[in-house]
């Protein structure tokens, strides 16, 4: 078999034992082994053996597709020495034929080579932001090699297939299928081998579920701890579920079956954080995660209703149905025939022009009626070029984004996503690494094609203002999950940065690489809790002797979030992946000069980020124990939960790294995913139509030595002096952090209080709603229950008033009546006494009595009759 035939049916194999372990634990799981310990190993096999088949599928995708030749800083390729003519001959037009800064239908000489908006392919709406002549002959002379190896390498076509189809809706085809390109390979293989780490960690995090469970922080009535039967099969159980869930939403080869996977993924994630229900905060932060991503579901499904009433199809791809190709939502807005440029569809175009349709059928002849409902190629593309469909193709990109500020916990939706600690700490681990939080960066990553710049650019904001706000309430927490929380929204909100200004590999590249060290940082976390029985880093410090797998491997982790390196060198896998964020962030302000927040943004967040990081590890593993008690009692965790942290610790650092004397590495991956329509040499400029000043350049400039040097050390200084303020503070005691909340004690209480965001939130939303729904509780109670009770007791009384009647007269006279008939029949009773002589003379008596009876009648009857006669 082929790679297009074997790839789906690994990872469909890949996909599906994790619900065969689902399955297999509910039938059995209480009977599997003592207490269930057996469950375990059950879903620790399925996603191990998940790993391999995800792992074998990437390689095998790999040697049928070989990666593109990466691109080095300063625009040198190989293949560059192969354009020399083209690019003289280009440089001659510029110089020559083009203005300076003009863009000229791909062909003048400005920096930004991304797609054009169809609709408007001649307008320059960034002139103003552009470099001088000479500037963009520069940049134009680095891009000319780029261009030649972007003719010289074809990207691969992706995989799209069909398992089981469940109906049709006229033109609408809801289908089970798959989607499979270097992207989705990609994402199987780290959620399995981050998720397989996780389940190891989890039998050794979760043994105290083996035996009866005291839980002294969910008190009974009396005040006394809970004690409950334990649930060790029903955690593995549920682990499993969400596993199938997050990898069926990567394998899903339609927006429908996403949906349907995003919500699962959801209700399991529900599941999980209250898996210590019977703990109020449990369960409140459990529904608190469920309520608050169906707000962003909402969005969703508008998103999802404009895509099916104008394209009629929900299918990413290309489909054959009945020997015919049903073009997929990526080819109907960025049509072939039209260079992959993004487009309105002409489904959006007809849905947009309906009342001009309707106009034209009623003004045409009636055998020309039936022509006019359907316009002409000319006509649409006329519509398109006035602006027809685009806010439909921009509500439909706003739509799937809610969905995604939901999932991915991003402003101003980013209030479940700390509360979700209260879960066991192996759930925190998946749920802010590999599975949840990553659906919604991966689903901007996917439905990239469709995003016009003007959501683009509420996704940039939405980043920036995300990863400011989380990365500042950060360095005031003291609780060591809730610090690493409030992190995993940050470093989302630089993954959506990042996707918004236009670096889709660099968005995706940190995507991977901190799901590796997040899932680190948490696992490690839960091994100090798991040993200190707090979660307060001020009753901790000094823990390195007592547990240095746990504290070295957790420096790893921090390293690596902060992005440290020997600049230009080697660094750990935050240090490439958050550089190339700053970087084009760094570009996009360059192109759009009217926009320098999210630069800044990036920027800072890195020193942010390296201040609360540092000062994490430095309270919990450095110093002198804080509580004598909780230190003399910690302990390094078993082998089981400690070997996990060494492999996450060696991904964290390595994963970015190429691979020597190869081009094999993830950054290369990530640029072979890139979806089509994006590569470089497709277009030649990528502006707005509602903001035709905004521009979204082409990623690959931002390697360019005059954005990625200065970008490099931008953010290499920034987290340097957030890592050296962090030391002063809590490492050397050069400065002392009580006398700075001192002095800053109001901006201390506003990031103490997480920016008052759950207090307005419940000002604004929750008591309105509390308020509204006990007013009408008591108008239920009060008028509708009140006018039924009263109802009901008008029928009562009338129902009296006929048991009295039923009473005293039906049943009265039916009694008497019985009563006087019961009387006669005693009195006759009296009369059989057993003497046959009496019975004689009443026979005679009786006989007599009736004859003379009947001739009394008789004669009575002849006189009436004589006297009738007479008158």
């Amino acid at each position: 078999m082929d790679a297009n035939t074997i790839i789906p049916i690994l990872l469909g194999a890949a996909w599906l034992l994790p619900l065969a372990s689902f399955v297999t634990i509910v039938l059995a799981g209480p009977r599997m082994g003592k207490a269930g310990s057996a469950a375990a190993g059950v879903a620790t096999s399925a996603i191990l053996i998940g790993f391999v088949l995800s792992a074998t599928s990437l390689m095998i995708w790999l040697v049928a597709n070989p990666l593109p030749e990466p691109h080095h800083p300063g625009g040198h390729h190989e293949a560059e020495h192969h354009a020399d003519e083209h690019h003289e001959a280009d440089q001659h037009d510029a110089e020559h034929d083009t203005p300076a800064g003009e863009h000229a239908s791909g062909k003048g000489s400005t920096p930004f080579h991304a797609v054009a908006f169809l609709a408007d392919d001649s307008a320059d709406p960034s002139d103003d932001a552009h470099a001088d002549a000479d500037g963009a002959e520069a940049r134009h002379q680095n891009d000319a090699g780029d261009h030649a190896a972007a003719e010289a390498y074809t990207a691969p076509t992706p995989i799209v297939g069909t398992w089981y189809s469940l109906g049709e809706f006229g033109s609408l085809r809801i289908d089970i299928g798959y989607y499979i390109d270097t992207l989705t390979v990609v994402m199987f293989t780290m959620v399995t081998l981050i998720a397989s780490c996780i389940h190891f960690y989890a039998i050794g995090y979760m043994h105290d579920e083996l035996h009866d469970y005291t839980d002294p922080l969910a008190p009974t009535a009396d005040g006394q701890p809970l004690h409950r039967p334990g649930r060790f099969h029903r955690f593995f159980q549920y682990l499993s579920l969400f596993c199938f869930s997050m990898l069926g939403l990567v394998y899903a080869g339609n927006i429908a079956m996403v949906f349907v996977f995003w919500e699962l993924v959801g209700i399991c994630s529900y599941f999980l954080i209250g898996f210590y229900f019977e703990r109020h905060s449990a369960s409140t932060a459990a529904n608190k995660a469920f309520i608050v991503n169906r707000v962003g579901d909402f969005g969703f499904i508008i998103g999802l209703m404009a895509l099916w009433a104008s394209l009629g199809t929900f299918a990413f791809g290309d489909q054959v149905v009945d020997g015919q190709t049903q073009p997929g939502i990526f080819s109907l807005v960025r049509p072939a025939d039209h260079s992959h440029k993004l487009i309105v569809p002409a489904g959006m175009v007809t849905a947009a022009a309906a009342d001009e349709i309707h106009e034209a059928v009623l003004s045409a002849p009636p055998t020309e009626a039936a022509a006019s409902a359907q316009p002409s190629a000319a006509a649409i593309d006329q519509w398109r070029s006035e602006g027809y469909g685009y806010w439909l193709l921009v509500i439909a990109g706003l739509g799937v984004f809610c969905g995604c500020v939901g999932k991915s916990a991003q402003f101003p939706l980013h209030v479940w996503l700390p509360d979700a600690m209260e879960g066991p700490t192996p759930v925190s681990a998946l749920v802010h690494s590999a599975t949840m939080v990553a659906a919604g960066v991966y689903l901007v990553g996917r439905f990239y094609p469709v995003f016009t710049p003007e959501v683009l650019l509420v996704i940039t904001y939405v980043g920036a203002v995300t990863l400011f706000i989380a990365a500042t309430i950060a360095i005031t927490a003291t609780d060591i999950k809730r610090v690493l929380a409030y992190s995993t929204v940050s470093q989302l909100g630089y993954m959506m940065l990042a996707l918004g200004v236009g670096g889709w590999v660099a968005g995706m590249f940190h995507l991977v690489t901190h799901a590796f060290f997040k899932s680190l940082l948490f696992m490690c976390s839960g091994s100090v809790i798991h040993a200190c029985h707090t979660n307060e880093m001020t009753e901790m410090g000094g823990l390195r002797k007592k547990m240095p797998w746990t504290a070295y491997t957790m420096l790893v982790g921090c390293l690596a979030i902060i992005g440290a390196a020997i600049p230009f060198v080697v660094g750990f896998s935050g240090y490439y992946s958050k550089d190339s964020i700053v970087a084009q962030s760094l570009l996009f302000w360059q192109a759009n000069p009217s926009h320098p927040w999210p630069f800044y943004a990036a920027a800072g967040g890195a020193a942010i980020t390296a201040f609360y990081m540092v000062r994490l590890w430095f309270m919990t593993f450095a110093g002198e124990p804080r509580n004598h008690h909780v230190y003399e009692h910690a302990h390094e965790s078993p082998k089981v939960m400690y070997m996990p942290l060494v492999v996450l610790a060696v991904f964290a650092t390595i994963v970015a790294w190429p691979v020597p004397l190869t081009n094999l590495s993830l950054n290369n991956m990530l640029e072979q995913a890139r979806p089509t329509g994006m590569l470089p040499g497709d277009g030649e400029v990528w502006s707005g139509v509602l903001m035709d000043n905004l521009v979204i350049p082409n990623e690959l400039l931002s390697h360019e030595l005059d954005i990625h040097v200065p970008a490099t050390l931008i953010a290499s200084g920034t987290a340097m002096l957030g890592l050296l303020l962090a030391v002063a503070f809590y490492g050397v005691g050069a400065l002392d952090p009580n006398e700075v909340r001192q002095r800053f004690k109001l901006i201390y209480w506003w990031l103490w209080n997480k920016w008052m965001f759950d207090e307005l939130y419940d000002a604004v939303f929750v008591r309105p709603v509390h308020f509204v729904s006990r007013t009408i509780a008591n108008i239920d109670r009060t008028l509708i229950d009140g006018l039924i009770n009263n109802l009901a007791l008008g029928v009562r009384r009338i129902a009296d008033i006929d048991g009295l009647i039923d009473k005293y007269v039906v049943d009265g006279l039916v009694n008497r009546t019985a009563s006087c008939i019961y009387s006669a029949g005693l009195a006759l009773r009296r009369v059989q006494n057993g003497r046959l002589q009496t019975y004689v003379v009443w026979i005679v008596a009786g006989t007599a009595a009736i004859f003379v009876l009947s001739e009394y009648l008789g004669w009575l009857s002849w006189g009436l009759g004589i006297t009738t006669a007479f008158k």
